[in-house]
């Protein structure tokens, strides 16, 4: 039987083992390998956690900032390091009639350039179009990607929210198109700064992230919303990892 000699470093002794015990050995080193490795593999890049009675940023102009839910959702990188902080609006005001409200709000009810929340950015990060958002705090408006041929399939979706300096962002009134784009694109000092909307399904009170793929994080959120005397839920899907192929 062939044996092997180990060398050990108390005195320089000899030892001898045989392979039955070298192939124990070799064998529970290769599952601890492997359960470590599955340990990694199981954490996921992002996570949500949220903040109850967390008023909104002082940054946000009181205007806006009265408008704004006292509890925000931080998003936090695998080692817990926090990205980025969301506050909705306490209730987004819409355009629709209690069936609308019954069989499900979708995105076109709400009117472009709603304020529907606040973000607070603690460093540098990228939107859906690939631009660098620099810390500090900014306002989200809705707004639809323009159907024309500079925009056609930079994105699956029309939706999305537009980025704008909370200290520039006064008012909750809309905007027109234009000063819209103006606005959101101090962001930047470019392009209105985007993050993609993706089809709220799924959203609950309670704000989950989802992974869909492709390097898509996304903020599965409800808000309150309100027509008139109609008052409903609208399912939010937030973007706030991920950006467009074509970036």
């Amino acid at each position: 039987m062939m044996v092997r000699k180990f060398w050990f470093r108390n005195g320089g002794q000899n030892a001898v083992e045989t392979p039955r015990v070298l192939f124990r050995v070799g064998g529970l080193l290769a599952l601890t390998l492997l359960a470590l490795s599955s340990l990694g593999a199981d954490k996921p890049a992002y996570s949500v956690k949220v903040i109850a009675d967390s008023a909104p940023p002082p940054e946000v102009q009181e205007p806006i900032r009265k408008l704004l839910a006292p509890r925000c959702v931080q998003l936090l990188d695998g080692k817990g390091d926090l990205l980025l902080e969301v506050w909705l609006r306490k209730e987004v005001p819409v355009k629709a009639t209690k069936a609308q409200f019954e069989n499900g709000l979708t995105y076109r009810g709400v009117p472009s350039s709603t304020v529907v929340g606040a973000v607070r950015v603690p460093k540098a990060i990228f939107d859906y179009r690939k631009q660098k958002v620099k810390p500090g705090v900014y306002t989200l408006r809705m707004a639809a990607q323009p159907m024309d041929g500079d925009h056609m399939g930079t994105a699956p979706y029309s939706d999305f929210c537009l980025l704008s300096p909370a200290a520039d962002d006064g008012k909750p009134d809309l905007l027109d198109l234009k000063p819209l784009h103006e606005l959101s694109s101090k962001t930047t000092e470019n392009h209105p700064s985007v993050l993609l909307l993706f089809p709220g399904k799924g959203a609950t009170a309670e704000a989950k992230l989802v992974n869909k793929g492709t390097g898509h994080w996304v903020l599965l959120w409800q808000v309150d919303a309100i027509a008139g005397e109609n008052k409903g839920v609208l399912l939010l899907g937030l973007t706030l990892v991920g950006v467009s192929a074509s970036a």
